[in-house]
């Protein structure tokens, strides 16, 4: 019912230059493959290239971020006109690095998801638990909250648009990534706040994606969970062979 997607997220790494040798050594690599949706995050310089290159393929590129105003004076921003020029269909909101580096707010996100949705734009938004969080048994009304202020004043026909990943930020990054169980717990209880926000259908439909140090080694175990419908993947999306590996799981 739910297709996965496995997207890669590339952070600041990769020219253009390196943007495309990538792909000339990944396509090939998936080619025919359509189980899974393939998605790919390059850096905002790399992001036109990576989408003229993917023209015709079973990957598709999306931006790491944006603004959710057409256009200002907003020094170093993207808008979501800007990116709809060049091709994007997808982008990534509230990720953890934004959060933690870059002092996003869930305010924000609420304002760029709608700026996506009313663009055409998928949007990936991500919630994570810190760890201090988790050892104060706190992950679920933290959960809850980040869920229920990113999709405040979204309805039902307009989350359908929606992908979520949870990306619990002791594991962003730090090799450790949540047991199988664990994973599948944090999601259970994000779509039953999805089904609170914008309705059970809408819930049972939206694809959650799990993210934080995914590798070709853990994948499987992760995907087996039924409420595990993907991963955002970091450093292992930046190696061709790695990334395949994990697209093709078993």
């Amino acid at each position: 019912m739910r297709k996965p997607v496995i997207a890669g997220n590339w952070k600041m790494y990769k020219t253009p230059k390196e943007s495309l040798a990538f792909l000339d050594a990944f396509l090939p690599l998936v080619e025919g493959h359509g189980r899974d949706e393939i998605l790919l995050f390059p850096t905002m310089s790399s992001l036109a290239y990576v989408i003229e290159a993917s023209l015709g393929t079973n990957v598709c590129a999306g931006a790491q971020n944006m603004h959710w105003l057409n256009e200002g004076p907003y020094t170093g921003q993207t808008s979501p006109t800007m990116l709809v020029s060049i091709g994007a269909r997808h982008v990534l909101l509230g990720h953890s690095e934004q959060r933690l580096y870059f002092s996003e707010t869930y305010e924000r996100v609420n304002l760029k998801l709608k700026a996506a949705i009313n663009h055409g734009i998928t949007p990936i938004v991500c919630f994570g638990e810190m760890l201090a969080e988790r050892e104060d048994l706190q992950t679920a009304d933290v959960l809850r909250t980040q869920v229920r202020t990113a999709l405040r004043n979204i309805s039902a026909s307009e989350a359908r648009r929606l992908v979520v990943a949870y990306e619990p930020i002791w594991a962003i990054g730090t090799g450790s990534t949540a047991h199988p169980d664990v994973a599948e717990q944090a999601h259970g209880i994000i779509r039953q706040e999805l089904a609170h926000c914008c309705g059970l259908e809408t819930a049972e439909k939206t694809r959650i994606l799990y993210g934080g140090s995914v590798k070709p080694e853990n994948i499987s175990s992760l995907m087996a969970q039924p409420d595990i419908d993907g991963a955002l993947v970091g450093g292992a999306s930046l190696v061709p062979t790695t990334f395949a590996n994990i697209v093709k799981y078993e």
